[in-house]
Order: structure tokens, then C-alpha cells, then sequence
């Protein structure tokens, strides 16, 4: 059977003082649950695996389950294959990403089952600050850097849904993008 190439990005890894844990070891639970290819990147939670499943539900239950019984504590998931990432690249907004001296960037990975139609209802844009834009199953958002202060992502921190979203920086998605293609 031809294995599939995913990338598991973790919700909370090393936030905070939470579910702290080392690459390393994060690299030796992946190849515990039977997956091949195992690479971790940066300390933020994020796996490049390959296995023959094609359940994402099935995968993703059994890495949460594996994390629970490391960490004794919840971790979220969100799982996504190369051709999914490829879309999130492919798909990016017009010119986003391309001011980073004077924007940051960032993309948001809604945890199923919200979705990025109920998660964007959250986001209160500040006007010539922020710009978010709803991709398939992300949520791509810009800030004005010398404008930070004024921005209104620190409201979604606080909103009912954040503990269902996962947040990556445009340079670490391309970066995970580029990772999963050389494989």
C-alpha cells in the first residue's frame, strides 16, 4: 500500500510551561504508534509522518491517545495530508505573505468540528490593522506590524473558541509545506 504523507500540527506543545516535551521524544512516540518518516519541527508541536492509513479520524485519535498517556493531559490535533497543505499554500490570499517587513502572518487551523465559517464569526478585525481571510479549512490573517498594539487578536484569545484553533506563523506552514514535499 502507498503511505500517505501527513502533518500533525499539536495544539499547546510547549506553551506556557504545558505539555512540555522534547522533540526527541515526541520523534519516539510517532514511531512507537507504527508511523515512518518521523520528523519533528521547532518546539511548537509539529510532526511530518508518513503511514498507509487514509483515516484521518482513525490516525488522529490514536496520536491524541498516545499524547494523553505521555502527558496525562489533553492534546489537539489537527491533522493534515501534503495535498491539503500544498491547497494552503496554493491557495494563499493575494500578496499574503509577501510584506513581512511591515505585516505579520499568520494562519489559524480550526480542531474539527469547528469550522472556519463558525471560527471567523470570532474574529473582531480592527480596520487598517488586521485582515483575516477565510481559506479552505484555515483562516489566513494579517497584522500591521507597526499597528500591533492596535490590533484585536488578543480578543480571540479570550473567545469561546480558541481552545479550538491552532495558530502556525506563515514562515513555519511553508517551512512544514517544503518539509513534507521532499519526502
Amino acid at each position: 500500500m502507498k503511505k500517505i504523507k501527513y502533518v500533525a500540527l499539536l495544539r499547546g506543545i510547549n506553551v506556557g510551561g504545558n505539555n512540555v516535551i522534547k522533540m526527541d521524544r515526541l520523534k519516539i512516540l510517532f514511531e512507537e504508534m507504527n508511523f515512518s518518516g518521523v520528523k519533528t519541527y521547532i518546539q511548537s508541536g509539529n510532526v511530518i509522518f508518513n503511514d498507509i492509513e487514509n483515516n484521518k479520524s482513525k490516525i488522529k485519535k490514536t496520536v491524541e491517545r498516545k499524547l494523553f498517556d505521555e502527558l496525562k493531559n489533553e492534546v489537539s490535533t489537527v491533522l493534515l495530508t501534503s495535498a491539503e497543505m500544498n491547497e494552503i499554500i496554493d491557495r494563499k490570499p493575494d500578496s499574503f505573505g509577501e510584506d513581512s517587513e511591515n505585516y505579520k502572518y499568520d494562519v489559524f487551523y480550526p480542531i474539527e468540528p469547528l469550522t472556519t465559517e463558525e471560527a471567523v464569526k470570532e474574529f473582531d478585525t480592527r480596520e487598517n490593522v488586521d485582515k483575516i481571510y477565510i481559506g479552505k479549512n484555515v483562516l489566513y490573517m494579517s497584522r500591521l506590524k507597526e499597528e500591533l498594539s492596535k490590533s484585536r487578536i488578543s480578543k480571540i484569545i479570550e473567545s469561546k473558541i480558541y481552545s479550538k484553533l491552532t495558530v502556525r506563523n506563515w514562515n513555519t506552514t511553508k517551512k512544514l509545506y517544503e518539509i513534507i514535499k521532499m519526502e
